[in-house]
């Protein structure tokens, strides 16, 4: 039983970071599940790929509903996650544990150090006649009761970047949140809080669709999932309502500590279960 509780409670942990930065919860589930509890890698995905449904569900309704999120742009980029997350999981049963491990932590890595480079945060003006504008990628969003508009950027890059996050949401599950919210960011220079916003509202769809084949795999455990899943739920609906009222650059400097000590623990374990 205290071990259920314990589980609960770092989930809502996970619900709440996945919420904030957009990464979807994972990052933390899976070194909770794998390193403080000794569930199996695959199975470990598998009950993150559901907990990153669960925090898509509990936050994307809150922000679309204020007004942060980009449905027709969350809409076109998961035709790309989407396809990546189903040869992700395909991939997946294909490696051993420790390699997805290493794999995961390198990500990880590399997200905060592309995370930590000073940008502004972008306000783009539409380009009449651009791609942009013919997909209708822009809108607007509300800051400090002041609507402000915006337009995407470079859509071809940032659309091959989404596939790429797919690949990693269906290898790893973590939702890719993190790639995403980096590929709208420093690609498609979206503003962040729209970025992170959209990330929410895409990530349930890329991860149920490399879900399906982990629970084809017998992958997802019930007796996992439900403590994990209620706890990200419960922190993702937290998560919503503290960002409305937050300052994107606390945002950022959570996501990178956050990430970095995560993935250096799993980077370290990863290797020294190999070498064994």
């Amino acid at each position: 039983m205290s071990e259920i509780l314990i589980l609960f409670f770092g989930a809502v942990s996970a619900g709440l970071l996945g919420s904030l930065t957009g990464l979807g919860g994972g990052v933390v589930i899976i070194p909770l599940l794998t390193l403080g509890f000794g569930v199996p890698m695959h199975y470990a995905i598998g009950a993150s790929l559901i907990s990153v449904i669960g925090t898509s569900s509990g936050a994307a309704a809150a922000f679309v509903k204020e007004g942060f999120t980009n449905v027709r742009v969350g809409m076109f980029l998961e035709i790309a996650t989407t396809t990546g997350a189903i040869v992700g999981a395909l991939i997946s049963g294909l490696l051993n544990p420790n390699t997805i491990g290493i794999i995961f932590a390198s990500i990880l890595i590399l997200t905060v150090i592309l995370n930590l480079r000073a940008k502004p945060d972008h306000q783009e003006q539409l380009i009449k006649g651009s791609l942009e504008h013919k997909l209708q990628l822009y809108g607007s969003f509300p800051d400090k009761g002041i609507i402000k508009d915006y337009s995407a950027r470079n859509t071809v890059s940032g659309f091959f970047m989404m596939a790429f996050a797919g690949v990693m949401s269906g290898l790893l599950g973590i939702g890719s949140g993190a790639l995403k919210v980096l590929a709208m960011d420093n690609l498609m220079k979206l503003p962040f809080k729209v970025s992170t916003t959209t990330s929410n509202f895409m990530i349930g769809v890329t991860a149920v669709a490399s879900s399906l084949i982990y629970f084809q795999r017998g992958e997802i455990i019930p007796v996992i999932v439900a403590p994990v899943l209620i706890g990200v739920v419960v922190g993702s609906y937290i998560g919503s309502k503290t960002l409305i009222v937050s300052k994107t650059k606390k945002l950022k400097v959570v996501f990178g500590v956050v990430v970095t000590i995560l993935s250096i623990y799993m980077m370290y374990n990863g290797i020294s279960q190999n070498f064994k």
